[in-house]
């Protein structure tokens, strides 16, 4: 059994979804593991791991819009705010979605869905580098 450690550093420019399943594949690729998992996990508590659509870019669009609704900032029931009223919202919205996936590898691939893709998703508006933690395991 092989395992792999590696790091993704990742530049975002503000809040939005941003793909990162090509960096994900190339990942394996170096691991030269060909079945087996990978694991992806975001060292922050404002951003999220989400296998999302990644066709049509107005389905990024809506679930973008959906979180702003879902947990809007500048809410009056936020007593945490000291980075801002962007901040304890990037929060819930994380505890919401996910800071890791695991996605299984066969042949050297991700076996991802037709339309499925890897994001960031970022929760914060300024700019921020966001680093996610990838191991890979198998043969």
């Amino acid at each position: 059994m092989r395992v792999h450690h590696d790091q993704l550093e990742l530049r975002t420019n503000s809040k939005g979804l941003y793909e990162i399943t090509d960096d994900v594949q190339s990942q394996i690729d170096r691991s030269g593991v060909r079945n087996g998992t990978v694991t992806l996990f975001a060292q922050h508590t404002s951003c999220s791991i989400v296998i999302m659509e990644n066709a049509d870019s107005t389905a990024r669009d809506d679930l973008e819009e959906f979180f702003n609704r879902l947990v809007p900032e500048d809410a009056d029931y936020f007593r945490h705010g000291p980075e801002g009223s962007d901040d304890m919202p990037s929060h819930i919205r994380m505890v919401l979605t996910r800071t890791s996936e695991t996605v299984p590898v066969v042949d050297g691939g991700m076996q991802l869905g037709t339309w499925q893709g890897i994001f960031l998703f970022e929760h914060r508006r300024a700019p921020h580098r966001r680093n996610v933690l990838v191991t890979i395991v198998g043969e």
